[in-house]
């Protein structure tokens, strides 16, 4: 039932934010050098790497670290990056990653290629099994405020206890948190 709704949202919001998506597209293309899309090597369900799109927010050549590794993340952001991330525009593409079913609306947000400790964490607790979110308990609980330990606990919660009301709920909570911009570092 969770991928009937994911691919049934994912196509509908597709269609609603076409508009919107692609005049996000234009404005990264004529703000900065470089492809639109980035594609971002990240892990996905049972450990399995799949490419994710963002609209890219970053100057090319940034090393793919996780921002908070870079050592002055503000230089390395596009004219236009602190806006889409802060406003998460820059998370649109994912849509079409829900709809190949490399993710879901709701779950533990995918880690980067890279972030050995995350998913070390995540695979000794099972949270591996989970197909990765657009947002999840952890976003909607800290975001990038997170400590890495702080954020599988909350992926554990989840997994714990996720349902379809759950989710509604996460979906609902993380629409709050875009709009009032809370928990986003850059």
């Amino acid at each position: 039932m969770k991928r009937i709704f994911d691919f049934s949202l994912a196509l509908l919001a597709t269609v609603v934010l076409l508009v919107p998506t692609v005049l996000v597209g234009l404005f990264v293309r004529f703000t900065s050098q470089g492809p639109v899309i980035y594609w971002s090597d990240r892990v996905g369900r049972k450990n399995k790497i799949f490419k994710m799109p963002k609209f890219r927010t970053m100057l090319i050549d940034t090393p793919a670290v996780a921002t908070h590794l870079l050592p002055d993340p503000a230089k390395c952001l596009t004219p236009i990056g602190s806006f889409l991330r802060k406003s998460s525009l820059d998370e649109l593409p994912q849509l079409w990653s829900i709809l190949q079913g490399d993710m879901s609306f709701v779950g533990p947000r995918p880690a980067l290629f890279n972030q050995e400790d995350l998913i070390a964490l995540r695979t000794q607790h099972g949270v591996h099994e989970l197909v990765p979110g657009l947002t999840g308990w952890a976003q909607i609980n800290g975001r990038d405020e997170l400590p890495i330990p702080e954020k599988v606990k909350l992926d554990v919660e989840y997994l714990q206890k996720q349902s379809f009301f759950l989710d509604i709920k996460i979906i609902f909570l993380t629409f709050l948190k875009v709009i009032r911009r809370d928990g986003i570092i850059h």
